[in-house]
């Protein structure tokens, strides 16, 4: 037991003298081949865990620092390639969702449901949302808003009230737009 002990503080011994001799110039190697303080932040700790974790490999001297900075190098090749998928990832989302709205460009009626739907205030849009385009009963409404059943009902009276009156006033300036323009020709 007092082997293993003595090894312990003589590893971590050995770690803390490596990290002292060796952290300003790794920071300087990171710091120069990354774009922010974040990443070179975590290329610094993946570089200084490998080393714990290796501590028998690494070489003594000044070897060292050689053999920190390839692995500081390897880190950042890793680092590079996630940044790349998770570019490329976003870059696909972003299509996907771009795709997906302009799917969802309305005429005619439903087109006047929708201007009048995202008219409504946030919290009637949430509301009237989950019952239609989620499906949830009114239970599970008021789990998600974290209110009763009834003040769930009594919000969705409201909201579909608003609406309906939303569309009543866009169908009423719909109606005084067409015999003014009919007007207009005549």
């Amino acid at each position: 037991m007092r082997t293993s002990l003595t090894s312990a503080v003589e590893a971590r011994r050995r770690f803390e003298q490596i990290y002292a001799a060796n952290h300003a110039a790794i920071t300087g190697y990171v710091l120069r081949r990354t774009d922010n303080p974040d990443d070179a932040a975590d290329v610094i700790a993946e570089t200084f865990l490998a080393c714990w974790r290796r501590l028998g490999d690494v070489p003594d001297g000044g070897d060292t620092r050689l053999w920190l900075y390839g692995v500081a190098r390897r880190v950042l090749a890793n680092h590079h390639r996630a940044d790349r998928r998770r570019t490329a990832l976003a870059d696909r989302l972003r299509a996907d969702l771009a795709a997906a709205y302009r799917a969802r460009e309305y005429s005619g009626e439903l087109a006047t449901i929708t201007d009048a739907f995202r008219r409504l205030p946030a919290a009637d849009q949430e509301l009237l949302a989950l019952a239609a385009w989620e499906r949830l009963t009114t239970r599970q409404i008021a789990a998600v808003l974290g209110c009763s059943p009834n003040a769930v009902r009594i919000r969705r009276h409201r909201a579909r009230r608003r609406l309906t009156a939303l569309l009543a006033t866009d169908q009423a300036a719909r109606s005084i737009d067409g015999h003014a323009t009919n007007g207009d020709l005549a």
